[in-house]
């Protein structure tokens, strides 16, 4: 685990601004003119938050770098309507000795049953054949909106080194760093608004962008994904996943586009729908993209634009090899249980494919690809 306060080694950030930054004491970075806050070796680089910054680089000027997180973990980003959760039980969560635990005391419901099972949703089978089909391949990966680092933690246990994530919401990124990425993970990762100014700077090596489940969210799209490409560079890769589909009765969440407006961003992507990326890997095969009529009536679309053509690489569909797996928690009492109903709601249909009503015994030789049994992180 990263030590507190230590900002990661050798990344380089750039401030709301575009400024440079550069680190001024062991757990703070500053562009000369403000001080940034580095809590778990996450900088926190969140424009128009001038109190919360302050309060949080004096926290941690004064020796208390658990003030300073208790802080940053009440922060959220503005879609959530949740209220935050007392100071005393954010620093009881900085205790928590498991993911589920923490995310009980963040008090993150609906997005906490997120993270707790996203290693068997609809959802994240559909990413992992987007990214299977489209690999980094070598290539830096830049995951925006990374949520609690589970890609990241996916390409670092297949062996990927080069490896960032960003997102708005330091409780996410810290619980990637405290529970999801395995130890000494050479990920580095990033608290910033992506729709204010990009935390990294230019790269002359090319970079596999990626964005799974968020891009819905925001207003203008257009502008994220031409950021997206130019971080990628001329041999990058641009993906985008889970792209809700304002055509179809189940993808009107947040603020969803039709079909033709999502591909109309990203010229030359190829396009899938999302039921086939997820029955792909539940059936350990590639994704077959999708045009027309199939594309219209989809659920969500994913796109993938990858202009160095890398090779796909099938062994992304599944946990790496040697990683212990174990039985899925919507199995603990051999009934399958969704972990509430809105979760039900949105994933339940699709997951029915694949996780049957009742634990198989014996689970069977597709156990794995179907996620009866999940590489959960240790401390799950």
């Amino acid at each position: 685990m990263t030590a507190v306060g230590t900002p990661v080694a050798g990344a380089q950030w750039r401030g709301p601004d575009g400024s440079g930054l550069r680190a001024d004491t062991a757990y703070t970075l500053t562009d000369e003119v403000r001080r940034w806050p580095v809590v778990e070796g996450i900088p926190w680089l969140r424009p128009g938050r001038d109190g919360l910054r302050e309060a949080a680089v004096a926290a941690l000027d004064a020796g208390d770098p658990r003030g300073a997180a208790v802080l940053l973990l009440a922060d959220a980003d503005d879609w959530w309507d949740g209220d935050p959760p007392p100071p005393h039980r954010l620093r009881a969560a900085w205790a928590a000795e498991t993911l589920t635990e923490a995310v009980d005391l963040l008090g993150l419901g609906r997005v906490g049953a997120y993270f707790r099972h996203r290693w068997s949703d609809p959802s994240w089978l559909a990413a992992l054949a987007l990214t299977a089909a489209h690999p980094p391949a070598g290539r830096e990966v830049v995951d925006l909106a990374c949520g609690a680092g589970h890609l990241l933690r996916h390409l670092a246990l297949h062996g990927h080194t080069d490896l960032t994530g960003v997102d708005v919401v330091f409780a996410k990124l810290w619980l990637a760093r405290r529970f999801v990425l395995p130890a000494g993970a050479p990920v580095a990762l990033a608290c910033a608004d992506l729709t204010a100014g990009w935390p990294l700077p230019p790269s002359p090596a090319p970079r596999h962008v990626a964005c799974h489940d968020a891009l819905y969210f925001l207003a203008d799209k257009a502008a994220f994904v031409a950021a997206a490409a130019a971080a990628a560079g001329p041999r990058g890769a641009v993906l985008l996943g889970h792209l809700h589909n304002a055509a179809h009765p189940a993808g009107r969440a947040g603020l969803p586009l039709s079909a033709h407006e999502w591909t109309a961003l990203l010229p030359g992507a190829q396009a899938y729908a999302e039921e086939e990326l997820t029955a792909a890997t539940a059936e350990g095969r590639l994704p077959v993209p999708a045009t027309g009529a199939a594309l219209a009536a989809t659920e969500a679309l994913g796109l993938a634009c990858d202009r160095a053509a890398a090779p796909a690489d099938p062994a992304l569909l599944l946990p790496a090899a040697g990683v212990p797996v174990r039985r899925n928690p919507l199995y603990a009492d051999g009934d399958r249980t969704w972990p509430d109903e809105r979760w039900a709601a949105e994933y339940g249909r699709r997951a029915s494919a694949y996780l049957p009503p009742r634990w198989p015994d014996p689970p069977g030789p597709d156990a794995v690809r179907r996620r009866l049994l999940l590489d959960l992180p240790e401390r799950w």
